[in-house]
């Protein structure tokens, strides 16, 4: 496995979201700056299959098939991870469901808790695990939750998910304050439209949309989704020490104008 710059070597990572999208890309960068991987998701045989590729190419990789907003299933891989590699160093709580935009009064309740569910719940059962597993460890570790620019803003995305994404950035913030002086970095990432099977599904029911949104962004384009787990990276490297309780914006410049 190539070794683009070391940042993440020796370091023990997890990643939910990890079956497509931006955390199958997290998953490949990390690998490729020598992290050593617990992936999880709901999809297990294509966990699997990232698995077994990146093990081709010599990381060391691990996965657990579940739901972030399951507490059994978070718990089961936070005791996996630890049982077999002996600490948790850095997490990437990518995870998140998109629902089809509509206005608040014609959202119902189900929809409101299915959002809510994977992307607060599961951002809050992940890092409640997580924090568990570092301070036993008491070498400290760095949290990056994937919100949005949803979460500092208001988008079409519709109500429900904008403030589940606000919600995460407070998360961050809140456990970035409280355990600074154990070693611990919490921060966040707002991205902007990344080419994935969420935006996919997007432009699948809104053929004008993609245009659209590639209008609004000053670079005029959609991100790859390595460019998003390059930032959760570095975010979850020791190069940013001195980082946390920070929102990061990997958007195209989108939130500047």
């Amino acid at each position: 496995m190539k070794d683009e710059s070391g940042m993440l070597a020796g370091k023990v990572m997890l990643i939910t979201g990890a079956s497509s999208g931006i955390g199958a890309a997290a998953a490949r960068v990390a690998a490729r700056h020598g992290a050593t991987l617990v992936l999880m998701a709901r999809r297990g045989a294509r966990l699997q299959a990232l698995a077994d590729a990146l093990r081709a190419e010599g990381a060391e990789v691990s996965w657990s098939a579940g739901d972030v907003s399951d507490a059994h299933d978070v718990r089961r891989t936070l005791d996996l991870t630890v049982e077999r590699y002996g600490t948790l160093d850095a997490a990437f709580n990518n995870a998140g469901v998109a629902t089809k935009p509509a206005l608040l009064h014609e959202t119902d309740d189900a929809q409101l808790d299915a959002v809510l569910d994977v992307n607060l719940r599961g951002v809050w059962l992940c890092m409640k695990y997580q924090v568990k597993a570092m301070l036993a460890s008491g070498s400290g570790g760095a949290i990056v939750n994937n919100s949005s620019v949803a979460g500092l803003r208001a988008t079409s995305a519709g109500p429900a998910y904008v403030a589940a994404k606000h919600a995460v950035l407070g998360l961050t913030k809140s456990a970035a304050a409280q355990y600074a002086e154990h070693g611990i970095r919490v921060n966040a990432l707002a991205t902007g439209l990344t080419r994935s099977e969420m935006s996919e599904a997007v432009f699948a029911r809104d053929p004008g949309a993609e245009d659209r949104m590639r209008r609004r962004n000053p670079q005029g384009r959609v991100a790859d989704p390595e460019e998003v787990a390059q930032a959760a990276a570095w975010l979850c490297s020791d190069l940013a020490g001195f980082v946390t309780g920070a929102t990061l914006a990997v958007d195209g410049g989108a939130g500047a104008w």
